[in-house]
């Protein structure tokens, strides 16, 4: 049976989709995860930023066909593990969506130092989108070895 994952972000245009589609391509096709993202301010409809494009490009990976959605309870509520980028967006879907407030985890605390949030590089030079994705790849081996432990006890 297939666990579901979803990361959040604001816009759903920077941060959001650049770890979907990292983490998808970090697991590869024989996954037993479904990966997806969403804004808790997010329209639906708008493409990811070309920074967040290039950058994700540099790396091989073509985040270009991501398209933005707003969080809602239908995507909340069908999440096994719900990774947020900083901390407002955690007290946002705990507020909000408060039965499904221990699916909730910031994406930074399966990192090196384990703390803070990935901050937002919208508006901001190609360089500070390098190091948001950087942050975020950083990551990404300590959730893997988190979301192995869900799928074992499951």
């Amino acid at each position: 049976m297939k666990k579901a994952i979803v990361f959040v972000c604001t816009g759903n245009v920077c941060r959001s989709p650049m770890a979907e589609f990292y983490l998808r391509h970090f697991l590869g096709t024989k996954t037993k995860w479904e990966v997806f993202s969403s804004g808790t301010g997010a329209c639906f409809g708008s493409h990811a930023s070309e920074y967040a494009v290039d950058v994700m490009k540099e790396i091989g990976i073509d985040i270009s066909s991501h398209i933005s959605r707003p969080l809602n309870v239908d995507l909340v509520g069908e999440a096994d593990l719900i990774v947020v980028m900083a901390q407002h967006h955690a007290e946002f879907i705990r507020h909000r969506f408060t039965q499904y407030r221990e699916k909730v985890f910031l994406l930074k605390s399966f990192g090196p130092d384990g703390r803070g949030d990935i901050d937002d590089p919208m508006g901001g030079s190609l360089e500070q989108y390098r190091c948001t994705r950087d942050e975020i790849m950083s990551c990404m081996h300590g959730l893997h070895d988190f979301m192995n432990k869900l799928e074992f006890k499951s």
